[in-house]
């Protein structure tokens, strides 16, 4: 094969570029039994259309949804020449071939050891995910952060990072054992007959389960909010930009709480408080007050600056669930005479704009385009909802500290 002249692309492409190469085989291909069982559309962030990526509405949501893409588009424009090298069929050649051929690899690869890109295993990718609810690096034992801290008194996170990336590795419940030359899986739990098999992937967000997988989940331990900080908040601190974040339920990282409390403290003391800061410990009562006011008007700001509340959203994610019900143009044309806002801008971009009733039709792409929406929808309405339980916890926090 001509892989071998074209050394600079990754594993990953090379993976990619394999996998379109054997569909173009049909059915002499001795995979072609595991191809006619793979999804013909995915949801990953790379997917997204320029209407979906909107709906995210949150900055860093939107460019990371722009990054993908544009990753995706790099990748592929690498391996044109190669493909018609190849002579693979020119509907295998497109973008679009390659945008579902790049999730199928991104959301049902498995890790191997040899491979950055992972492989395909029939079978073995069919298991839905459960989120891991073991240690993080959040809240690991905190005594161990002191092992981490250099000799001048300052914290380094160097080992931190290195433990983190251990504990995401035994958050799996899979991986290939070279002592019998097979890939296993082990469950933890004792499951009874008829009940669904659920296995951990790792740790991640709601926006990396998107991004990699094209789901996510309402309640994700894992789930990562994140709010704009000012330059001193990054710099007061050794806490990696990453850890600095709101969790689901609304409780701020440990590691965010420790920047705050330090960037609070007046540059000439927080070297004398340091190491009680990145032991999690607060520093004063004025300390954390003003932590807890900085957070909440913060966490106001940035819900007051998004175009939506959750309570819009919510009606919006239940007309857009209505609409994927709808069978008829009939009932399709009395539901969108109903709905306003964001909807509108969704009629716009497929022309569904003062069409007749009887020409109101729900095409595949149109269809493919409201569960992307929907997603959208729902990543926004969770990353709400983290704030908005985060001002009820640092409101609850100060009033502790007050009585």
């Amino acid at each position: 094969m001509a892989l071998k002249r074209y050394p600079s692309l990754s594993s990953t492409q090379k993976l990619t570029f394999c996998l379109l190469y054997e569909i173009g085989k049909g059915s002499s291909s001795w995979w072609f039994p595991y191809f006619k069982h793979l999804p013909t559309t995915y949801e990953t962030l790379a997917t997204f259309g320029e209407f979906e990526k909107q709906a995210l509405q949150v900055d860093y949501a939107l460019w990371e949804a722009e990054k993908a893409a544009s990753k995706s588009h790099t990748e592929w424009r690498g391996v044109k020449g190669l493909m018609e090298e190849s002579n693979i069929k020119n509907q295998l050649q497109t973008f679009k071939a390659w945008l579902w051929a790049s999730a199928t690899i991104s959301s049902r690869a498995l890790y191997v050891p040899w491979d950055e890109a992972g492989c395909l295993c029939p079978v073995g990718d069919l298991f839905n995910y459960a989120a891991p609810e073991g240690e993080s690096l959040d809240i690991m034992d905190v005594s161990s952060f002191s092992q981490h801290a250099s000799l001048n008194g300052n914290i380094t996170t160097d080992g931190l990072h290195k433990e983190e990336q251990d504990t995401q590795r035994a958050l799996t419940d899979g991986g290939f054992e070279e002592n019998v030359s097979a890939y296993c899986f082990y469950a933890r739990e004792s499951y009874k007959r008829g009940e669904q098999v659920l296995l951990s992937y790792g740790t991640y967000s709601n926006l990396e389960l998107l991004q990699y997988y094209g789901f996510l989940l309402q309640e994700n331990p894992n789930d990562r909010v994140f709010i704009p900080l000012e330059h001193e908040i990054y710099s007061s601190s050794s806490w990696p930009k990453e850890s600095l974040f709101i969790h689901q339920n609304g409780n701020p990282s440990f590691a965010l709480l420790s920047a705050l409390r330090l960037w609070a403290t007046h540059p000439n003391k927080r070297r004398g408080v340091g190491h009680l800061a990145y032991a999690g410990s607060q520093l004063s009562v004025k300390n954390e007050v003003l932590v807890m006011q900085w957070l909440s008007k913060n966490c106001h700001a940035v819900l007051n600056n998004l175009p939506t509340s959750v309570e819009e959203d919510n009606q919006l994610l239940c007309n857009i669930c209505k609409i994927q019900d709808l069978q008829g143009p009939t009932e399709l044309g009395k539901m969108l005479l109903t709905v306003g806002g964001e909807f509108c801008a969704f009629l716009e971009t497929y022309g569904l704009v003062n069409r007749e009733e009887t020409e109101l039709h729900l095409t595949g792409k149109i269809k493919r385009s409201l569960e992307r929406w929907k997603l959208a929808v729902q990543w926004r309405i969770l990353y709400k909802k983290a704030l908005v339980d985060c001002t009820s916890y640092c409101t609850r926090t100060t009033c502790s500290l007050s009585s």
